[in-house]
């Protein structure tokens, strides 16, 4: 699955975000209008994974996938894993909603032991110099 970040320019942003709302030990719950058909799909080992600027930068393992109320006042919560894994960057256009991601179009996760943290400016330069 795949879905904008909106408020969060980065990264960093969404964890201070995180921090800032998390309520003791609750799950991280992201809350969307529309349930996803393929959901038992979604939590036999798929993610979701966050586009910023344009920019696939992370990816959060899905927990679970539940719908609350009925009829048109329905909404769903999607139980996301606290550890967002950085990927590869990779570019999106923009799209509204979520978005279903073939696993052959998702971005591999990033070696941060062998690259290490690369500063988010630094990684727009490379991507747009065609050079990541």
């Amino acid at each position: 699955m795949i879905k904008l970040v909106v408020g969060a320019a980065t990264i960093e942003d969404l964890l201070a975000w995180r921090a800032h709302n998390r309520q003791d030990e609750a799950p991280w719950i992201l809350r969307t209008r529309m349930t996803p058909k393929r959901g038992a799909e979604l939590i036999d080992g798929g993610s979701i994974y966050r586009v910023f600027k344009g920019v696939i930068l992370c990816r959060q393992k899905i927990l679970a996938v539940s719908t609350l109320g009925e009829g048109v006042t329905a909404r769903c919560e999607i139980t996301l894993a606290e550890d967002v894994v950085r990927v590869a960057p990779t570019p999106r256009r923009a799209f509204q909603g979520w978005r279903y991601l073939d696993p052959s179009d998702a971005p591999p996760d990033l070696d941060l032991e062998a690259f290490g943290e690369v500063p988010e400016s630094l990684a727009r330069q490379l991507r747009e110099a065609g050079a990541w």
